[in-house]
């Protein structure tokens, strides 16, 4: 972990110094997909509605709820934007909410996390001065559902940590394509803290509709893939609640298998990608390979455990992959 002192701490009212008027071409609808989430949508909405620098839109996409969500969200009145949807799942409801959009950002919100004040604002500035930068991310707390603190999300990646300790002090971090390759294989990115062009959004076709877990891996590796330069704000801008019944807690190693497939279908679309991004691939695919055995070798299912890395031996013939198998087999 990263010493304390590595965190920066914002001015208060720091955005406020970069007007919303002064930049009318800056503005960030934010697309929040609901599903049964009404005890928690109003506070989720709340914190767009807090934001400094306003939100152009907020879209809530209700993906066949069955509890109060529109009676939540009704209460707004049109300070939000309500379209419910037949159950297509989070992807599909992502994606009508940026078709439906009419900011030229794109931000993204569940309903049950939440944005910090400055969560628009920190990205609004950075982009008054590169408005042709690809996308932006920033810093994320992660917390209990009552609020105790877990850890930060640049803390717990490698990549995070790197970049702050090339950048001490820095609240705003460029990210090279250099540093692709080290992002993709153990990055920080975060759906909640992702701001992109609307139009990059739906030229690279949103998220997949075919993959339940690990869909934003997917997107964000596509969106580097086809990126020259971002930006990260060294400042916890959303919260991620982790709640005990998530399909990650309820049935995690259902859920990484789903998660390595997932990120093994880009194998095809990555094959003329550049060398840095397809070595990221690479090294995440084997980071999710390993975990996934290891969770089974926990289990004591030393065969299956076995399967989960095999792959790694025929897509990825090398010294390491001998190594990943033989640890595996050793158990």
């Amino acid at each position: 972990m990263l010493a304390t002192s590595a965190r920066v701490t914002p001015e208060p009212h720091a955005a406020r110094s970069l007007p919303a008027m002064n930049h009318p071409d800056i503005t960030f609808s934010v697309v929040i997909p609901n599903f049964n989430n009404g005890a928690t949508l109003a506070r989720a909405i709340d914190s767009v509605l807090a934001q400094t620098w306003p939100a152009h839109e907020i879209i809530v996409i209700d993906d066949g709820s069955t509890d109060d969500s529109a009676a939540v969200a009704a209460r707004y009145g049109d300070r939000v934007r309500y379209v419910p949807q037949p159950n297509a799942g989070v992807s599909a409801a992502r994606n009508n909410g940026a078709r439906l959009a009419t900011g030229t950002w794109l931000a993204f919100l569940d309903a049950d996390d939440t944005y910090m004040p400055e969560r628009l604002a920190a990205h609004a500035r950075w982009i008054a001065r590169e408005p042709d930068i690809d996308f932006l991310f920033a810093d994320q707390d992660f917390r209990e559902p009552d609020d105790t603190h877990l850890q930060f999300s640049i803390d717990a990646c490698a990549a995070g940590r790197s970049l702050v300790a090339r950048h001490p002090g820095q609240v705003e971090i460029p990210i090279a394509q250099d540093d692709f390759e080290a992002c993709i294989a153990d990055g920080f990115a975060e759906i909640r803290t992702l701001s992109l062009p609307r139009a990059t959004f739906l030229r690279l076709g949103g998220f997949p509709l075919e993959h339940k877990i690990g869909e934003d891996m997917y997107f964000f590796i596509r969106l580097y893939a086809a990126s020259r330069r971002g930006g990260v704000v060294n400042l916890p801008l959303s919260v991620y609640y982790i709640y005990p019944g998530s399909a990650l807690r309820k049935d995690p190693v259902a859920a990484q298998r789903k998660y390595v497939a997932t990120i093994a279908a880009l194998d095809e679309e990555l094959r003329d990608a550049p060398a840095g991004i397809r070595r990221g691939w690479r090294t995440r695919l084997r980071y999710g390979r390993l975990s996934l055995a290891y969770m089974h070798l926990r289990a004591g299912q030393r065969r299956a455990a076995v399967a989960a890395v095999a792959p790694l031996m025929w897509s990825n013939p090398s010294l390491r992959s001998l190594r990943d198998m033989a640890s595996v087999m050793r158990g």
